[in-house]
């Protein structure tokens, strides 16, 4: 069983925003309506946040489209943009103990992960991209005739993103971080379980000296907000990450517009263990590509296929490993799974365990909640578990993770893409060929090598088949916050 919850040692900290941000200036929400953002470890309301819907919207995207059209940012030399995406990145750095308190308050993540792992991210995205501020560049093209051809690349204009939970200050991040340096600027809806960080974010990029109207904040919901934002015909694009049911409505309310679009969404990606590797750090690996995050992770290795002649010494070895997670305070330090984000999520895991148990897959440890006061789920593994099964199908996006035993590599790859997903993969094993077979073989954006959840802002990142459209991070996620014009010229 899980340890023990672990009593505070952090302070809580405190709550410095929780107005919209529209074109440089605190506001409430047209409505005065505002929402309860919980603690997911206690349960409790930690502040009232103002409601933005379309009437909010339809004022940012106003404030955005000045600020892109005769605001300084689109027209301010590029080297002077990525000057403030820098500012911005040091003043993260240099609140780096707030905002991960902020984010592991709000979220429920461990803060351990948001001091190690979330905020370095963070920080690394936007300095990376601030670099490319001035190398965005086109080229010569020696067409026939007399004639001077060449390409530009020019910024897209406004940028309607919406983002997720479970990396609430990293999403940001992967989403400011091109569309600021492409030269484009922004209308955000952060999610409504975890909006603080995002709006101390904003403020952060206030002081940095980003220009009014070029970063505007709406928090609110999917239906009400999330909506107007797609539908409004002054938005050039929408980057959204998220679940699939949601892009299909996303994809469906831009088509009117024909909104340029970007999805991150889900996946159930294969993680394959061959009895090659070493197996200790498959092991960590293994638990750590589930886990980290409380399963939370839109490419959690959810699907761990093992060798059988190595199946099962690795069961007891990961089984161990998850038994040993300490659930509790995410302030705490040594607390390594923090709640999951909210009661529906984890009543929505606690349903696939059961579901998990009811087809006759093995529980080996945990598969039930945690304790009686906020929304803990025990890391929870099965074993035995055969394709068909929903644990093996569905994204649970929580700590339960699913073992299923294989012979041969042939019959791994055509079980790994076995899915209408295609987000991410990782391969254990010793034997190179082996491993660039595989990494060519499996369908999946992303193909961890003896690693797992290795990320880097110049790295990129996104899906195959429903796992998503375009790119995130890289040169890749730069350029679809651009748009690319040819000039020709007759010299004659």
């Amino acid at each position: 069983m899980a340890t023990e919850i672990l009593d505070t040692v952090a302070d809580t900290p405190q709550v410095r925003q929780t107005q919209l941000l529209i074109d440089g200036k605190w506001v409430d929400a047209i409505s005065g309506k505002t929402f309860a953002t919980i603690n997911p470890a206690t349960e409790e309301v930690i502040a009232e946040v103002a409601e933005g819907d379309a009437a909010d919207i339809d004022l940012a995207v106003k404030a955005a489209r000045k600020a892109f059209e005769s605001g300084p940012w689109s027209k301010m030399d590029a080297r002077d943009r990525g000057r403030l995406i820098y500012r911005l990145a040091d003043l993260i750095e240099e609140n780096i103990e707030e905002l991960a308190a902020l984010e592991s308050l709000d979220n429920g993540k461990p803060i351990r992960d948001s001091r190690a792992a979330d905020l370095p991210l963070v920080i690394d995205c936007l300095r990376y991209y601030a670099g490319w501020a001035d190398k965005i560049e086109g080229t010569t093209i020696p067409i026939r005739g007399n004639h001077f051809c060449y390409t530009r690349r020019e910024p897209l204009g406004v940028a309607g993103q919406i983002i997720p939970w479970n990396f609430p200050l990293l999403m940001v991040a992967w989403k400011w971080a091109p569309a600021l340096t492409a030269g484009c600027t922004i209308v955000m809806k952060p999610a409504e379980q975890t909006p603080l960080s995002c709006l101390r974010l904003a403020e952060l990029a206030l002081e940095a000296g980003i220009p009014p109207g070029v970063i505007n904040v709406v928090p609110g919901y999917g239906p009400t907000a999330g909506a107007a934002l797609v539908k409004h015909p002054d938005v050039d694009k929408i980057a959204f990450t998220g679940e699939d049911a949601t892009a299909k409505i996303i994809m469906a309310d831009a088509a009117a517009t024909l909104k340029r679009l970007t999805f991150e969404l889900g996946g159930k990606s294969p993680n394959v263990v061959f009895a090659d590797c070493d197996l200790d750090a498959a092991v960590a690996g293994a638990e750590f590509g589930l886990f980290f995050n409380q399963g939370q992770c839109c490419c959690a290795g959810s699907r761990l296929f093992v060798e059988e002649s190595v199946h099962e010494e690795f069961v007891a070895k990961i089984a161990a490993k998850a038994a040993a997670r300490k659930l509790g305070n995410p302030l705490n330090p040594e607390t390594t799974q923090g709640p999951q984000v909210d009661q529906a999520q984890m009543e929505k895991i606690l349903s696939y365990i059961q579901k998990g148990t009811d087809a006759g897959a093995k529980c080996v440890t945990g598969g039930s909640r945690f304790g009686s006061k906020g929304y803990f789920v025990e890391p929870t593994i099965f074993d035995h578990v055969t394709d068909e099964m929903s644990i093996a199908t569905d994204e649970i996006f929580g700590p339960v993770l699913s073992i299923l035993p294989f012979k041969n590599m042939e019959e791994v790859v055509a079980r790994a893409n076995n899915t209408h997903f295609g987000l991410a993969a990782a391969v254990w094993t010793s034997d190179v060929k082996k491993a660039h077979l595989m990494a060519d073989r499996i369908k999946a954006g992303t193909v961890w090598v003896n690693c797992y959840d290795v990320f880097d802002a110049a790295a990129p990142f996104g899906g195959f088949k429903r796992s998503g459209i375009g790119r995130e991070l890289g040169a890749a996620g730069l350029a679809s916050y651009t748009e690319l014009k040819t000039v020709t010229m007759n010299l004659d």
